[in-house]
């Protein structure tokens, strides 16, 4: 009996270890936890903490923070942490000491650049636009674009302390969404059709974060309008 006690306890050591660690892609895509868990089993606690990610040369990932009380972003090796402070405001900080419930992130150098045709307006646009343009790569993969947009709404997790979760609804109670007017910014997003649940929503095939130019708001895309602005679509270099 003792034996199989110790068994068990080697076995369900391996599944939950396995659960949290690096999952490389053959993309070189890392993911740590899955959105899923998150959502439906309540798996709000840290199971990274950014600072542990040793190369951060070209380094860009998105995530929730811990428990649900912020939205985070590294971008081209820099970590920003959003939080809310009112339903109109909130605080962008530069930070590597933050911990996420799940992660994707990928160290990326090299982008093939282009302007993002005029008739792209949605994120639903853009995503068919990436998706057709992109039938030879690796997936998934990581992307960015730069430049001037009409308008934008974006969110930010804050679920009250100690809530308890086990459906999408409960995990975005006290969620605060935000309008962006014409601004110049900067997206982060990672392209995948096979990790709906683990890092995109049911819904879609990416999964982007937004920050303005003066890095004063940042958070998870929810709506975009291009509009008419310049704007660069940086694509890996295969």
């Amino acid at each position: 009996m003792k034996y199989i006690i110790l068994l068990n306890s080697i076995i369900i050591l391996l599944i939950t270890s396995c659960s949290t660690s690096t999952k490389p892609t053959k993309n070189n895509i890392k993911i740590i936890g899955a959105m899923k868990n998150v959502m439906w089993k309540g798996e709000l606690a840290g199971t990274i903490n950014l600072d542990t990610i040793k190369d951060k040369k070209g380094l860009y990932g998105i995530g929730p923070v811990e428990y649900l009380t912020g939205e985070l972003l590294i971008i081209d090796g820099k970590s920003y942490v959003s939080t809310v402070t009112t339903d109109t405001t909130m605080v962008v900080e530069e930070t590597y000491q933050v911990k996420a419930p799940f992660l994707v992130y990928a160290n990326q150098t090299d982008w093939n650049i282009e302007d993002l045709p005029s008739n792209i307006k949605t994120i639903k646009e853009l995503e068919e636009f990436i998706d057709k343009k992109a039938l030879d790569f690796n997936r998934p993969f990581v992307f960015k674009l730069k430049g001037q947009i009409d308008s934008a709404k974006i969110h930010i997790q804050n679920l009250p302390k100690g809530t308890k979760v086990s459906s999408p609804e409960e995990a975005h109670q006290g969620q605060i969404n935000y309008a962006i007017g014409n601004s110049e910014v900067e997206i982060v997003g990672f392209f995948s059709t096979e990790h709906k649940g683990i890092f995109t929503h049911h819904d879609s095939n990416v999964h982007m974060h937004l920050i303005t130019t003066d890095r004063r708001k940042m958070g998870h895309l929810d709506k975009v309008l291009f509009g008419s602005g310049d704007i660069k679509l940086y694509l890996p270099k295969k």
